[in-house]
């Protein structure tokens, strides 16, 4: 989910029949669901007669059954902290109670990565009177590291702007990190048991940089930058929110995105840790003839009280997917955060290969230069990840984006000396640096697919072009053979670039920046406006808004011309050389899910690549 197009949760319509043979608890649950948006929940596989005992791994007992407010305040949503008690909008944003007899547990790092032998500090609020701590490594398979029982615990005030100016909790716990532990994704558990026996569990995270690079290694950068731009907890992010701070972008100026998030907060439930089943975001259900396709991801979410954005971004739902093979397979990996590569220049150097996966959407200015220093250099860049559109810039502890309104209140947009970070899309004039000139596609040009409305009953797979590919060699793939189809690979979000047809192969035009020696190797539809046919309960996630926004800022005005050159397009994967250095994108979110499902043809493409680069 990339834009600023997001339906809002007013928007969601319900898909399902009012008529139930439920218990009356049971019919009031069902009235809220549907009006949080939460239909179809029998083919989901959730009867909401056992929404109770489906309550899994939550920060709150189950829905309860006494009417939408109740819920609410159960689950505690942002605007049940008072600011306006007459707002009818929903956001499914968590914050914690200011009730201290209600009993949970948040935290978080103050950094989001670290090196062996430096100090993690944990912030920790809680009603409880202790908590217990656990750190594990999850790689290959998820090993324990450190437990401590019977922490102290104490209950602190979080500020209404808590997504804004960060939670501002005291150090609850301090952790000099041993120099033998290996450079990885490490989950935090904090957890509190009360006095019925409730057992309530939650995640902060950190990344365990190693001690010095290693060419036998494989620099695998995790997408937090992406995580954090999805990140809601405390109130909004940059695709909704509550709060006068938070921007109004829905004709409220009380509602709507923010433009910067702090990275001092506890990361929003589904990040970093998912319930084993739970859906991915695209598409993944035969949609009968006039049926209204769904987003089971958020019906899953409202049903359970996770964030809506924990299936978008995180650890849990991309990067630690891919930890897991490459560690599984043999591959050694050296990890960092994206900050890392913003803050040093020279991080990658000692490295072959750097390796980026999952929803990787957002770059700042440093990141992206070290990056292509790194490729122009003799560097390999293996992406198996998708969406690469905005720039952003880090100021102390937060994260910067105005996207759509850069033009209009990104500060810098009439400095001179600065309007080259304004924080929009790549391709904006001021900017000018496309995205496809370092990863050879970008977000602009391919975006949505087996989503919605967006193409639902496509296949999710790729179509292969260039069977004779290096990357392919060892599959069996025949020109026009469907890549990935069964594990929904082509699907969610992707990059593309323009491109035409000669002698039945796709070639770049160069039109978008493109550099004209990019390989196309197979491609799947996209495209940046969702179909409406319609159909009952049918609800929106981005019509024409995206359109809008990319013709003006590229061609400088918004028409049916210019918006069609977004409409329809394709997600791709591509392979470029630069300076002495190359790149491999398989430029889609999904990449990561084949994976995970062991599709052959995916882990050996793979493989492939890895081992080329790597030599």
């Amino acid at each position: 989910m990339s834009k600023d197009t997001k339906h809002s949760d007013e928007q969601i319509k319900a898909a399902t029949s009012d008529q139930t043979t439920d218990s009356p608890s049971d019919q009031q649950r069902r009235m809220f669901l549907k009006a949080a948006g939460v239909s179809g929940l029998a083919s989901a596989g959730l009867g909401l007669s056992s929404v109770d005992a489906q309550a899994v791994e939550t920060n709150t007992a189950a829905l309860p059954a006494d009417g939408p407010m109740k819920v609410k305040q159960h689950l505690g949503l942002a605007e049940t902290r008072g600011q306006w008690p007459n707002s009818t909008h929903y956001s499914w944003s968590e914050v914690p109670s200011e009730d201290p007899s209600r009993l949970e547990v948040w935290g978080y790092t103050d950094a989001t990565s670290y090196t062996p032998g430096g100090t993690l500090n944990l912030h920790v609020s809680t009603t409880a009177a202790s908590f217990d701590l656990t750190i594990s490594r999850d790689g290959a398979e998820e090993k324990v590291v450190f437990t401590e029982q019977g922490l102290t615990g104490q209950y602190h005030t979080t500020a209404a702007d808590a997504f804004l100016t960060g939670a501002q909790w005291p150090v609850a716990k301090r952790i000099t990190i041993p120099k033998d532990w290996r450079s990885g994704g490490y989950i935090v558990t904090l957890k509190i048991v009360g006095g019925d026996g409730t057992v309530i569990e939650q995640e902060a995270f950190f990344i365990l940089r190693p001690r010095r690079a290693d060419r036998k290694a494989i620099a695998f950068v995790a997408a937090t930058s992406t995580w954090q731009a999805y990140n809601d907890w405390g109130g909004a992010n940059f695709y909704e929110g509550l709060g006068p701070s938070a921007g109004g972008a829905t004709g409220d100026e009380r509602f709507g995105p923010t433009h910067a998030v702090s990275t001092l907060r506890p990361w929003a439930r589904g990040q970093i840790r998912m319930p084993s089943g739970a859906p991915r975001v695209p598409y993944n259900h035969e949609v009968p003839m006039g049926a209204a396709p769904r987003y089971e991801n958020l019906e899953w979410a409202y049903a359970r009280g996770y964030s809506k954005y924990g299936a978008a971004a995180g650890w849990a739902s991309f990067d630690s997917l891919f930890a897991r093979w490459a560690e599984g397979n043999g591959y050694l990996l050296h990890y960092f955060a994206q900050d890392d590569l913003d803050r040093d220049q020279d991080l990658l150097k000692g490295y072959k290969t750097v390796v980026m996966v999952g929803h990787d959407e957002y770059h700042s200015l440093g990141e992206r230069k070290c990056i292509d220093s790194f490729v122009k250099g003799g560097g390999h860049l293996a992406r198996f990840g998708g969406n690469q559109i905005w720039q952003i810039r880090r100021e102390k502890d937060s994260m910067v984006c105005y996207k759509t309104s850069a033009a209009t209140k990104d500060p810098v947009r009439n400095d001179p000396a600065r309007k080259h970070l304004l924080t929009s899309i790549w391709e904006v004039k001021g900017t000018d640096w496309p995205g496809a000139q370092t990863w050879g596609a970008n977000g602009v040009r391919g975006v949505y697919g087996k989503l919605g409305g967006f193409s639902p009953r496509s296949s999710g797979g790729f179509t292969v072009y260039r069977p004779k590919h290096w990357a392919l060699v060892g599959t069996d793939l025949y020109y026009g053979d469907v890549l990935g189809a069964k594990a929904n690979i082509a699907a969610y979000e992707g990059d593309g670039v323009t491109y035409t047809f000669r002698n039945g192969q796709p070639y770049p035009t160069g039109e978008d920046g493109t550099p004209m020696h990019v390989e196309i190797i197979a491609m799947a539809v996209a495209g940046t406006e969702e179909e409406d046919h319609g159909n009952p309960g049918t609800y929106l996630y981005a019509q024409d808004g995206d359109m809008h926004f990319m013709a003006q800022s590229i061609y400088g005005e918004s028409n049916e011309e210019t918006q069609a050159k977004f409409r329809y397009g394709s997600s791709m994967v591509v392979n470029m050389k630069k300076g002495d250095g190359e790149v491999f994108n398989a430029a889609t979110t999904e990449w990561v899910n084949g994976l995970k499902q062991r599709d052959p043809f995916v882990e050996k493409i793979t493989r492939n690549v890895l081992d080329k680069f790597q030599a």
